[in-house]
């Protein structure tokens, strides 16, 4: 079946780099992307727990988040030239 379709630029980059890689027309390239993410396995949706409170909370599973880590994010983060 022949078609146009518009692609955003990012799209459209990727889609012709994937194409040159594999071999393919931009068009196979694209089908073959679409199939791909039609038989892709679906993931579960994440368990969302709330406090009493209301408040939405990460599952017990996720793991522990510490002061330490956060403090430590923090730094990597730290800009001090966009506070000056």
């Amino acid at each position: 079946m022949r078609t146009t379709i518009t692609l955003n630029d990012e799209t459209h980059v990727f889609a012709g780099y994937y194409a040159q890689a594999r071999g393919l027309t931009l068009s196979a390239a694209i089908d073959e992307l679409i199939r791909k993410a039609q038989t892709a396995l679906p993931t579960a949706p994440p368990e969302i727990h709330y406090s009493p409170s209301g408040l939405p909370m990460f599952s017990p599973a996720s793991g522990i988040i510490t002061a330490e880590m956060v403090k430590s994010i923090e730094e990597e983060e730290f800009d001090p030239q966009a506070f000056a």
